[in-house]
């Protein structure tokens, strides 16, 4: 095999460019605003910060798998967009029928109000990316 069909097919040409860039964005808006949460008021709303964080992290191995390529990369970042879709829809329906479980919000809160719908929007735009980076690869 030469050096070229040793590397991973990208999953960023064109506009999974700006998935990455908007998955980029979320791992620091939602690690920082956690990290100093956790940091300085994690009694207030232990469980709202935890699943900033836990968002977070998501984000981050999303943007990873994306930048990665490959089919194995493909396939994880699909699985962890389901899971985020899922976490967004559970956390999003949970802080609109139980409000009081969450005195402050998180990333996830009402599907995502407070970032502008991105939680809601971002995992159904990568799914859709990376299933068509599939089908475009012929796999």
């Amino acid at each position: 095999m030469t050096a070229v069909q040793d590397k991973p097919a990208r999953l960023i040409s064109g506009p999974g460019m700006l998935l990455v860039w908007f998955y980029g964005v979320m791992v620091v808006g939602a690690l920082s605003r956690s990290v100093y949460q956790i940091s300085t008021e994690f009694d207030r709303a232990p469980l709202a910060y935890t699943l900033s964080a836990v968002a977070g992290v998501v984000y981050a191995f999303i943007t990873y798998t994306l930048v990665r390529g490959g089919d194995r990369a493909r396939r994880a970042a699909l699985v962890c967009c389901a899971a985020e879709l899922a976490g967004v829809l559970i956390v999003g329906t949970w802080t609109l029928v139980e409000p009081s479980a969450f005195p402050d919000a998180t990333v996830w809160s009402e599907y995502g109000m407070g970032y502008v719908f991105i939680p809601v929007l971002l995992p159904l735009s990568a799914m859709y990316w990376l299933r068509r980076a599939r089908e475009r690869r012929g796999a």
